[in-house]
């Protein structure tokens, strides 16, 4: 995607609403916090969408997208439950502007639950574009959610589809796996990485966001306006170096 296209595509996503929920935009007092020390049996990594379709050469590429799967990599050795999550649309979703006669990718519409941003044909169930990043060493992870699955609803958080009450199953999972505590990582942070993460808090859990293994899209404020969501809901922002690898 030309750098022009991207820029477009995130001013009609902020016109049309999408990261409303993320709060105002302004700048946002750091949340720092210290991790030190293995995350134990009671917490998760969350491996946010780290898919073809969202590094360069993809579909909808975050800038440096690519750049979080190394890191990643090297905080799964410190724990021993990791969930990845994947886009992983129909063919013809109502996400997609081909699904929308007339419209054209980055406009926007009115769908039953509220505005949709209409973006081109990605991570289609099956192909290379949805496969996760080929360098992305995660032998050990136990689930993958797959999201944007259902045909009429779009889904940016691992926990709950963009209806708002549409649940995916990972909090019901976790829970049962006693997990109390999640750390997220992936793409991109002010959108899917931060919905992921206000969500999980308000499923109860303790949330860390793991910056440096993040990239955001970053609109018009928008990466600073998730950070203060995040902030005041209780997330903390920490680096990789802050989790113990072993």
């Amino acid at each position: 995607m030309h750098a022009m296209q991207r820029r477009n595509l995130l001013k009609t996503a902020a016109s049309a609403g999408l990261v409303s929920g993320l709060g105002g935009l302004g700048m946002a007092l750091p949340l720092l916090a210290s991790a030190k020390g293995r995350p134990g049996a009671k917490a998760a990594l969350i491996v946010v969408d780290v898919q073809n379709c969202f590094v360069d050469g993809g579909t909808l590429p975050v800038k440096g997208g690519a750049e979080v799967v190394p890191v990643i990599n090297k905080l799964a050795a410190a724990f021993d439950n990791i969930v990845v999550t994947q886009d992983w649309h129909t063919a013809g979703h109502a996400s997609f502007a081909s699904a929308h006669p007339g419209q054209k990718p980055f406009s926007s519409v009115k769908l039953d639950y509220g505005n949709q941003v209409l973006w081109p044909d990605h991570c289609v169930q099956g192909t290379e574009d949805a496969a996760l990043h080929k360098e992305l060493q995660l032998p050990t992870a136990q689930v993958i959610v797959r999201k944007g699955f259902n045909k009429g609803v779009d889904s940016y958080s691992a926990f709950e589809e963009a209806d708002r009450k549409t649940a995916t199953g990972l909090g019901g999972y976790l829970k049962q796996r006693g997990i109390k505590t999640v750390y997220v990582t992936g793409l991109a942070t002010d959108f899917c990485v931060a919905w992921t993460a206000l969500d999980a808090r308000k499923a109860g859990f303790e949330v860390y966001v793991i910056e440096d293994a993040t990239r955001a899209i970053d609109l018009n404020g928008s990466l600073a306006a998730a950070w203060k969501q995040m902030q005041a809901k209780g997330v903390k922002r920490i680096q990789s170096a802050d989790v113990a690898s072993a």
